[in-house]
């Protein structure tokens, strides 16, 4: 099948390569000259494992290409994936300015019967405004399709690649068939394709991460009472993780959710449920928990000196708000570097992948004086009152504690991921702070 990809950030660069994996032709569109220009020359502008290997080897397949040129990807196209962003406005609601541009090009542009399909995340109704967007510009036939991703950072190409489901919101079964065609390669194992009315297929997406953020949140809450009562919050995550209605994902205390999925689906649907007067208890309550969780490590940190941060240097492990990417959205650090300058403090920051893109989200906002950016994770050690963690990348897992406990001014580790076990770290003489444990 000939498919275009408008949009070529995340979710449209994973779709792209992975359509053409399964031998399809792609043209992946952006108007930004600079990204295409860089894809083109071997370059991916996002850090996902596995995804530069892919993108390569079905360039030189000639199966996937890149453009600026929307107009041609428009005509010599039958499937056209919308994948730009949908950031969020001030009052949490979705912005759709850019899917909109991009339904009116391909309004102006359409040449014959096509299937359009929104893969960015939208909200309920966002198909009909499309609809009308592309009628206003052409009188040829064409199907809105509504087809959500539930891809994970870090794991985004076998998430594309070994759905649990794929879900098709459509009232057209040309179009249904037309997508059901194109993700059978992807799902031989069984995994069921599910087509369904656009407006559910819409909210799906919004419900299930609300559902992963409400249980990340819940478990953050009970983490906190296991510190007030005495208990370890490793024993009742694995205790409630071995119950199969529960199950063992999306329940490891921490720091918080970040990224660009749950802060603001969360926020969007809550938006989407006061415009149609209603209001969602549960969610407004995930979305203040998740928002306190992000200063528990702060206070620990504060007690720890005495409220006195004032000229004293934090090494912070992790900047991405997670591991295996470098997307700093909504991350933790962000707030714990802003926290800890705001005190007077200095941070001497390391991550594996997301220097980058810590260097290009802060530099306009942190004096560069009171920030310095690592490449080595020892190296950010130096100097350092105590370290902080805060992203779980393996090579964090193990390190050198006998180094790290020599390097630091105060033999003090704040683990916002509970990577290592307290009596092991008192052995090695390190006071240890973690979440839900004591």
């Amino acid at each position: 099948m000939k498919v275009a990809v408008v949009g070529s950030g995340y979710v449209g660069l994973v779709a792209g390569a992975c359509f053409a994996d399964s031998g399809n032709e792609v043209i992946c569109v952006d108007v930004d000259k600079n990204k295409i220009d860089l894809l083109k020359n071997g370059k991916v502008p996002i850090y996902e494992p596995g995804l530069k290997t892919m993108i390569r080897r079905n360039v030189e397949q000639e199966r996937l290409f890149f453009s600026t040129d929307i107009k041609n990807a428009v005509e010599v196209s039958q499937i056209l994936f919308i994948a730009v962003g949908t950031p969020p406005d001030e009052d949490g609601s979705a912005d759709l300015q850019y899917v909109l541009a991009v339904a009116r090009d391909i309004g102006k542009y359409m040449n014959g019967f096509k299937v359009v399909v929104d893969k960015s995340t939208v909200p309920v109704g966002t198909a009909d405004k499309v609809k009308a967007e592309i009628k206003k510009h052409t009188n040829h036939e064409f199907a809105v399709v509504s087809n959500p991703e539930f891809l994970k950072e870090g794991a985004a190409i076998e998430d594309f690649m070994r759905p649990d489901r794929v879900i098709i919101g459509t009232d057209n079964e040309e179009a249904a068939e037309i997508l059901r065609n194109l993700y059978t390669p992807f799902v031989r194992t069984g995994k069921p394709i599910i087509v369904m009315d656009i407006r559910s297929a819409e909210l799906t997406k919004y419900a299930a991460n609300s559902m992963l953020a409400t249980k990340i949140s819940f478990m953050n809450e009970m983490a906190n009472l296991c510190e007030a009562v005495g208990a370890n919050i490793e024993m009742v995550r694995k205790g409630i993780g071995s119950d199969s209605r529960i199950g063992p994902s999306f329940i490891f205390p921490g720091v918080g959710y970040g990224g660009s999925c749950f802060p603001k689906d969360v926020q969007a649907i809550i938006r989407t449920a006061g415009e149609n007067k209603k209001i969602l208890k549960i969610l407004k309550a995930v979305e203040e928990v998740n928002n306190n969780q992000k200063t528990i490590l702060m206070d620990k940190i504060k007690k720890y000196f005495n409220g006195e941060l004032k000229g004293k240097i934090f090494a912070i492990w992790g900047l991405a708000f997670k591991a295996n990417t470098d997307d700093m959205r909504e991350a933790p650090a962000i707030f714990m570097i802003n926290a800890l300058i705001a005190e007077g403090a200095k941070v001497s920051g390391h991550d594996p992948e997301a220097l980058n893109e810590a260097n290009r989200r802060l530099k306009n906002h942190v004096d560069s004086n009171n920030l310095i950016l690592s490449k080595k994770r020892y190296d950010a050690l130096e100097g350092a009152d105590a370290l902080i963690i805060l992203t779980e990348w393996n090579e964090f897992r193990e390190p050198d504690f006998y180094l790290i406990k020599e390097t630091l001014k105060s033999a003090a580790i704040f683990d916002g991921r509970n990577l290592y076990n307290p009596k092991r770290m008192k052995k090695f003489g390190i006071d240890y702070f973690s979440v839900g444990r004591i």
